[in-house]
C-alpha cells in the first residue's frame, strides 16, 4: 500500500502547479447536457446483450422450477 501512496504523492507533486487552477468553461460552446453526453458513449457499451442473457436465464430457471415443483 505504501507504493500506491507514493504514486499519489508523486502525482500531486508533479501537477502541483496546475492542480488548483479553476476548471475551464468555454464561452463559445455551451456545456453538453449529461443525458446527451452519456448517449454518445452508448454504442460502446461493453455489456451489449447482457440484459437479454439474464432474462433468458431467468426464463429457463422458472421453467425448471415449474417442472420440478420447486417453490421459492
Amino acid at each position: 500500500m505504501k507504493q500506491n501512496e507514493n504514486k499519489n504523492t508523486d502525482a500531486s507533486q508533479t501537477y502541483a502547479d496546475i492542480i488548483h487552477l479553476p476548471h475551464h468553461v468555454s464561452d463559445r460552446h455551451p456545456q453538453m447536457p449529461l443525458k446527451t453526453r452519456a448517449a454518445q458513449f452508448l454504442p460502446f457499451a461493453a455489456l451489449i446483450g447482457y440484459d437479454a442473457a439474464i432474462e433468458e436465464t431467468v426464463r429457463q430457471l422458472q421453467a425448471v422450477s415449474e417442472n420440478t415443483g420447486y417453490a421459492e
